[in-house]
């Protein structure tokens, strides 16, 4: 399988929960230069809704929603 964490080469965004009972992670990495990890499914949750509110997707249209 492919190594799907980011790096400065490949941003983006990457979340993983192997079973129902395991904590969900997190990485992400932006082409601004932010990065940062998250482990437990709360805190992955906000890695996500902080990444799309100020990365990713933000960047693409200037930061308007």
């Amino acid at each position: 399988m492919a190594d799907l964490t980011p790096t400065p080469d490949r941003p983006g965004l990457h979340v993983s929960k192997p079973s129902p009972n395991a904590p969900a992670t997190g990485s992400a990495v932006c082409h601004c230069g932010a990065s940062a990890t998250a482990t437990g499914d709360g805190q992955v949750r906000l890695l996500v809704e902080g990444w799309t509110a100020n990365h990713g997707p933000a960047h693409r249209n200037g930061g308007r929603s």
